[in-house]
């Protein structure tokens, strides 16, 4: 879908939807979907990055078997490298993502006035759609669209996208851009609620901890009004559980090293789990004070664990305590 466009000298994706779904066709046109909408402009180029850097890394035999078996020729290889590193972004002020193409030209929504009268959970397609408006004249998202790469991706990982697409892109834009979106999102679904708890882990945790809760009892106090009856939020659930094993425990994936730099939200006092890392069992506990990583009898190689910018070789029965209160 990616088109090469003459004017801005690099590839665009026009006509699609974003993870927002409410934008599906920009005021007054009668031709459907948006342009260039950030998340999905920037995991086309990470994707088509990934499968590069695959391509590159695989042993030469099992590569030309792949290329044969999933019918891809050289050329198409090229093209992956061109559009990968030639995507169009769009910006405000350079600054904030914009969320598509010609988002930063909509209008303003009122939003005290619909919260007031509605409360904290707003579908506003349909309130619009009662008031004969149209939520596509709005910066109105239903649930988290732009935040979604914060939420997958760490900052290191943007940094690498955005460096390999020649754009500037600094890690405090990363609060500028939550700050800017966080305001403009009616969280219309319950994943949204997962989206904007994970954001916050780290710089506000209240607020980081109330998402995380309303997303929890989104099925069990049907807070969108009558969606349980029709079946059970399965994505929620299963989100709110990677809340707590990955993102409160600060567990991530770097360049053959597991990291875990834990911040636990005041209401949760203690999370105990077992991880797999590497043909490993690891046992995880963690409090307000300190992390216990204790590497089970098995038959797994020595791994590297890291914590608070530090590596640590661990092998079977190690045990390792953290000081959380020295970071």
């Amino acid at each position: 879908m990616a088109e090469w466009s003459n004017e801005k000298q690099r590839y665009e994706i026009c006509h699609v939807a974003g993870p927002d779904e409410y934008h599906t066709k920009y005021p007054s046109s009668d031709q459907p979907g948006i342009n260039n909408n950030v998340y999905t402009n920037i995991m086309a180029s990470w994707v088509l990055q990934t499968a590069c850097k695959v391509m590159k890394n695989l042993d030469p035999s099992r590569r030309e078997e792949l290329m044969i078996n999933l019918n891809i020729t050289e050329e198409k290889r090229i093209r992956w490298a061109k559009v990968a590193g030639k995507m169009y972004i769009p910006f405000i002020n350079d600054r904030i993502l914009n969320q598509f193409e010609g988002y930063d030209n909509l209008k303003e929504l009122e939003w005290d006035k619909y919260h007031e009268q509605y409360g904290e959970f707003l579908r506003l397609d349909r309130i619009l759609q009662a008031e004969r408006d149209d939520v596509n004249n709005y910066k109105a998202s239903k649930q988290a669209d732009v935040l979604m790469l914060f939420y997958l991706f760490t900052t290191e990982e943007l940094q690498e996208i955005f460096d390999h697409l020649g754009y500037s892109f600094e890690p405090k834009m990363i609060p500028e851009n939550i700050e800017y979106y966080v305001h403009r999102t009616s969280n219309g679904s319950t994943l949204s609620q997962l989206v904007h708890s994970w954001v916050f882990a780290r710089s506000d945790r209240k607020t980081s901890w109330h998402s995380f809760r309303k997303a929890l009892m989104s099925d069990f106090k049907d807070v969108q009004g009558g969606t349980t009856p029709e079946g059970i939020h399965l994505g929620a659930m299963a989100g709110t559980i990677d809340l707590i094993q990955r993102c409160y425990t600060g567990i991530t994936l770097s360049k053959g090293t597991l990291w875990i730099n834990p911040q636990l939200p005041e209401n949760l006092q203690e999370i105990i789990l077992r991880v797999r890392y590497r043909a490993q069992w690891l046992k995880i506990k963690v409090d307000h004070e300190k992390l216990y990583v204790e590497v089970e009898e098995g038959w797994g190689k020595k791994i590297s664990v890291g914590f608070n910018e530090e590596k640590y070789l661990l092998k079977n029965g190690d045990t390792k305590t953290f000081n959380l209160s020295t970071r």
